[in-house]
């Protein structure tokens, strides 16, 4: 369990990140076009997960155009934005904000996954939606990097979640 913050208030996660070296647990998340993918489907690629609690908020919003902007310094790596929000909402987002390279993913169906990443918020005015926070895992599903950003109004430090991402690039795992 984490205590993060919501405008200065504490706010409460279930479970922990998984920890950097593990293997990245499993999910079953929901794509734009309502199909199901899970880890093998990005198989062989080094993944960013930008975790957030709902794309209609602008932190949100900021952290996946941001993301957007720096995918092409990523070649070879996927960018997930995983949020609770419909992906009827998802895609409505991107296309009004046109983000085309960062694959939004829905909580919807796999309620656990909140739980099992350990960003589950647990009370407070928006438990029930995931914390704010980055997980980068190598191409083997290793877990490289995490950041639990501690303010959910905050955007995460963009700067070492790349770095991350480029060095498991480069090392080609």
């Amino acid at each position: 369990m984490a205590t993060i913050t919501l405008k200065g208030n504490p706010v409460r996660t279930v479970g922990e990140l998984p920890a950097v070296g593990s293997k990245a647990p499993d999910f079953r998340l929901t794509k734009a076009d309502l199909s199901d993918v899970g880890l093998k489907d990005f198989s062989g690629k080094v993944k960013i997960l930008n975790i957030v609690p709902s794309l209609d908020t602008g932190t949100c919003a900021a952290s996946a155009r941001a993301f957007e902007i720096k995918t092409g310094e990523l070649p070879g790596a996927v960018i997930l934005t995983v949020s609770r929000d419909l992906p009827f909402a998802q895609a409505r987002f991107c296309k009004s904000e046109g983000i085309e390279h960062v694959v939004t993913l829905s909580a919807l169906r796999d309620l656990a996954f909140g739980s099992e990443w350990g960003v589950a918020i647990a009370d407070g005015p928006m438990a029930g939606l995931l914390s704010r926070a980055v997980v980068v895992l190598d191409a083997a599903d290793r877990v490289v990097y995490t950041q639990q950003v501690p303010e959910i109004a905050q955007e995460p430090d963009y700067a070492p979640a790349l770095a991350a991402a480029k060095k498991a690039a480069q090392a080609g795992y």
